[in-house]
């Protein structure tokens, strides 16, 4: 692999599905220099189907439920955790997801650690309910609109304050500006790409020609947020919508390339960049990331970026939890003797990289696909998990047995099972054996990990987990 880098920005986007950069008609011209600049992973998968069941994996290289039944990053080390016990100066800032902060775990090891996150009461109540700002921002955001026309300000900012992302910017643009100089570890997370998407009028006017009157854009939301039926016009909406945060989060990031040059970092920096799982535009019949495992929602972007690397592309599936350890890699640090993933910054000096799949990815669904609150237990509904490699996706719904098989090279939208259509003449290919194995294997686990959650070694609970569960602020 190349030679070791002074530091790393991790970036990681919400909602952020595989093909929403990259492209003929690409909205991400600075995520695309970067993916033509770095090593491409296209076969890329989160573990879960939204934020609290990925993101274990990518701060902690651990599936989420690893040990028990409720949400959060695993008492292990975490990839900051790791990275400070090295000496690495670290800094971390969440654009208000309520699911990454000191609630679940997601502070530790961090220096600086900022999740826009109001405490007290407000701050246990959004660690559960983790857009509700972005709802509060979007309501108000006419009279914001008003407030800056009347002071004769741009319309750059009104909007962009839906996803705090001129607060994360700013905030990652002073730790940049006054790293140390014996290396540092940044993590960045967007949430313009989370509904609702709320762009700035200037980045809408980039990827469409079309206006947006408050009230579609409104209209359109609201019939995303109930989970109700869309006709095309709103889907196109949604869209169109989408791809101007995309572009919102592009020029961001693009800014703290530029910051990076300015303070002479560029070239001891390597910058990793993902999304922490995808989006549904009705794909299978709903919007936004509902507890479902088919590609839109499980395929996201990866791209590795080093100073001296090569460029590429990796065909072979790498799952989220190669982050962390890729990470410690690029920096010269061990990784966790407990995390799972492997790096694959190898990929950097055209190595190939070893088979990691099938990659697992759960969800858990309740009475009904649009069920709310989000669940943040095992048994707060059906566990569903899938098995991908890089032809076929599995996926098993554990409660009710229901299977399900894709062919994505003859089926790349996921809309025949095979399981369904199956007969004595015509069974699935033998690999539904090795990947229902590999899911079957993963439920055990989680099950075992929740039994031991539940009574501890000695049939009690365990004074240990309780506790840090009860810091968690979870139980």
């Amino acid at each position: 692999m190349p030679a070791e880098v002074e530091n790393v920005v991790l970036v990681t986007v919400d909602s952020l599905r595989a093909d929403a950069v990259g492209g003929d008609d690409s909205v991400s011209p600075v995520l695309d220099g970067l993916a033509d600049d770095g090593v491409v992973f296209e076969n890329a998968m989160a573990h879960g189907n939204w934020t609290p069941f990925s993101f274990p994996s990518v701060h902690g290289s651990r599936p989420v439920f690893d040990e028990g039944a409720d949400i959060g990053v695993a008492s292990t080390p975490t990839l900051a955790e790791q990275l400070s016990e090295a000496g690495v100066e670290t800094g971390g800032f969440n654009a208000a997801n309520g699911f990454l902060t000191d609630h679940w775990g997601y502070d530790r090891g961090f220096d600086e650690f900022e999740p826009f996150v109001e405490s007290g009461g407000y701050s246990k109540y959004l660690a559960a309910h983790p857009t509700v700002q972005a709802w509060v921002q979007l309501g108000t955001s006419p009279f914001r609109r008003a407030a800056a026309a009347l002071r004769g300000e741009s319309d750059a900012r009104p909007f962009a304050d839906v996803s705090r992302m001129g607060d994360l910017e700013q905030h990652a643009t002073d730790f940049l500006e006054g790293a140390a100089d014996d290396g540092f570890f940044l993590w960045v997370h967007y949430m313009d790409t989370h509904t609702p998407y709320v762009p700035a009028p200037r980045h809408l006017r980039e990827v469409s020609d079309t206006h947006f009157g408050l009230f579609r854009m409104l209209g359109s939301h609201l019939r995303t947020g109930l989970g109700w039926d869309v006709d095309q016009r709103t889907l196109g909406t949604l869209r169109t919508l989408y791809d101007g945060t995309v572009r919102q989060v592009d020029a961001s990031v693009g800014r703290l390339l530029d910051t990076l040059d300015a303070e002479g970092l560029a070239e001891e920096t390597a910058v990793v960049v993902a999304g922490d799982h995808g989006e549904e535009f009705l794909d299978h019949g709903h919007l936004a990331h509902y507890p479902k495992l088919y590609g839109e929602l499980v395929e996201v972007p990866y791209v590795v970026t080093h100073p001296d690397g090569g460029s590429g592309t990796v065909h072979q599936p790498v799952g989220l939890d190669t982050i962390a350890p890729t990470v410690c890699d690029l920096l010269g640090v061990d990784p966790a003797p407990a995390w799972e993933g492997e790096s694959v910054a190898p990929a950097l000096d055209g190595e190939t990289i070893e088979s990691q799949s099938p990659v697992v990815s759960v969800a858990v669904r309740g009475e009904s696909v649009t069920s709310q609150p989000i669940p943040r237990r095992l048994d707060d509904g059906e566990l569903l998990v899938s098995a991908r490699d890089a032809r076929w996706t599995y996926v098993e719904h554990t409660e009710s047995g229901h299977r399900e098989l894709y062919d994505r090279r003859e089926d790349p939208d996921e809309r025949r099972n095979l399981c369904a259509t199956a007969t004595a003449d015509t069974a699935p290919p033998p690999v539904l054996d090795r990947l229902s194995a590999a899911v079957a294997d993963h439920v055990d686990r989680l099950e075992t990990a929740a039994d031991a959650d539940e009574t501890g070694d000695d049939g009690q609970t365990s004074d240990e987990i309780a506790a840090r569960l009860k810091a968690l602020g979870y139980k």
